[in-house]
């Protein structure tokens, strides 16, 4: 699954995205519209990681996602 189809399909990823980073809250996740580039922002800044851990993070929660 490629990410536009996660971005167009937000609501229903919102919750996967809830389950894997419990710390993001609902507005942070709507905030982040499911835009990619502001998802791995919201988790750097909640969990202190760097850029390429969250991009890492995000590649996984999504590959388990299709």
């Amino acid at each position: 699954m490629n990410w536009d189809q996660i971005e167009g399909n937000w609501k229903q990823f919102k919750g996967h995205a809830r389950e894997q980073w419990g710390e993001l809250t609902d507005d942070d996740l709507d905030q982040t519209a499911g835009n990619r580039d502001k998802l791995e922002g919201a988790i750097q800044e909640r969990y202190g990681k760097t850029k390429e851990d969250a991009r890492r993070e995000v590649d996984e929660w999504a590959a388990r996602h299709k």
